[in-house]
């Protein structure tokens, strides 16, 4: 009897490996063979932190046409048909390599923005399965919106009483739809976006009954993962490492697939404040906000006077910091807290120092911050967010969700102590 062998096809981001590296671990310690597969910069970023966590699993790279990493000048909608294009290609040599080696793969589970990998599967004569790194809500609302409810979310106008009821979802007012369907969203650089969302629907259309792994929990979202009729949505969340979870393995206590650097020395920071005490901002893995936003944020930070650990992403180029990027009150920030350029977030958010989370709302975030029982303030930004800040705020009552001006600015008074002293203790 030929060996259970996935090949789980990852997008080259943090929030997808993430999930996915983990996911990999699970099936491994389940006796299924597992090769993970990302592009060929993720892969080498990753060589470099994974280290023996990833023992057991067999790494295989496709090329996505930017083999030497994605720079921000670089063109998002290039980069994705590149991607479809040598994907699909060192994908399927990766497929029939493994089968003439005598290791045939027998599965192929992929995460979203990747519909083209499902064709591959077709084309070699292997079933697949998408893993859906967001949560179920999220993939309700897509799927309501390309099966009759797109008109009505178009046609909202500006008022902001305008809320629309989906099916088994609660109520959603616009600010809660994922960022995609909303036309001021990212411009031009991400119009990407809502299409490759319609063609992965439309992918799962041609199934019959398609199974969906979803990064949830049947507790979490129960309705969510009952609303689509024509799929089957499968929780298989939290996914997170076991030593955090349900302690089965103690020693996985890393995801193991960091693209980032981190710091050596915040836990020694952390070790050193009182319990409860820190306040951790983080805006994940790719979002650089605006100066004007970080200096609204550090100045909320110190008016509210407690100890914070913020992680401010370094310059993606590695260029040099110019003088005028600077935080202006940045000796008042290193006296009162400690800002890293990335950390081991689950070590964090599990650390008994920690008091509450400053959030972008990722899913990630939100499942780790949920599973470490840690209070939220919730600061989406795009994507997902907004509905994830929804769940948080109003369905699960983890949060508070910081308002907004017009101008999407986010000012220090809805940051600082009092919005932080009402976030909710779990």
């Amino acid at each position: 009897m030929v060996r259970p062998h996935v090949i789980l096809v990852t997008f080259p981001a943090q929030g997808h490996i993430n999930p996915s590296l983990t996911f990999a671990k699970t099936l491994l310690r389940n006796g299924i063979e597992v090769t993970f597969a990302t592009s060929l910069c993720a892969q080498r970023r990753m060589a470099k932190a994974a280290g023996d966590i990833t023992n057991g699993i067999t790494f295989a790279a496709f090329s996505d046409g930017y083999d030497d990493g994605f720079k921000p000048s670089d063109d998002p909608e290039h980069y994705m048909r590149e991607l479809r294009n040598r994907g699909s290609e060192t994908l399927r040599d990766t497929i029939l390599a493994s089968a003439e080696q005598g290791r045939p793969i027998t599965c192929l589970v992929y995460t979203l923005l990747l519909p083209w990998a499902a064709a591959v599967a077709r084309e070699v004569h292997i079933p697949s399965a998408l893993l859906w790194i967001q949560p179920a809500t999220v993939l309700d609302i897509y799927y309501y919106y390309f099966n009759g409810y797109g008109e009505e979310i178009n046609n909202s106008s500006d008022d902001p009483s305008w809320a629309i009821q989906l099916p088994r979802l609660p109520l959603l007012a616009k600010r809660d739809l994922p960022s995609f369907m909303l036309p001021a969203s990212g411009g031009d650089q991400y119009k990407f976006a809502l299409p490759t969302f319609k063609e992965q629907l439309e992918t799962l259309d041609a199934e019959t009954k398609p199974k969906v792994l979803v990064n949830t929990f049947d507790a979490l979202e129960p309705d969510a993962l009952k609303a689509i009729e024509d799929y089957e949505l499968i929780g298989i969340g939290p996914l997170i490492p076991s030593a955090f979870l349900d302690g089965k393995d103690p020693l996985d206590k890393t995801v193991g697939g960091d693209l980032f650097h981190k710091s050596d020395d915040y836990l020694q920071w952390l070790n050193s404040k009182p319990e409860s005490s820190v306040v951790y901002v983080s805006f994940g893995s790719l979002l650089r906000l605006p100066k004007v936003q970080l200096e609204e944020i550090a100045k909320g930070l110190l008016e509210c006077g407690r100890p914070f650990l913020w992680v401010i992403r370094v310059n993606e180029n590695q260029e040099e910091e110019k003088e005028d990027d600077k935080l202006s009150c940045l000796d008042e920030l290193e006296k009162l807290g400690k800002i890293v350029p990335w950390c081991s977030q689950l070590e964090v958010l599990t650390h008994p120092s920690l008091g509450c989370f400053v959030t972008h709302c990722g899913w990630n975030s939100t499942l780790e911050s949920l599973s470490g029982a840690v209070p939220l303030v919730a600061f989406p930004q795009w994507t997902d967010q907004g509905t994830n800040a929804k769940l948080i705020q109003d369905v699960w009552r983890t949060g508070l969700r910081v308002n907004p001006r017009e101008d999407g600015t986010v000012d220090s008074d809805e940051i600082k102590s009092p919005r932080i002293a009402r976030v909710p203790r779990l």
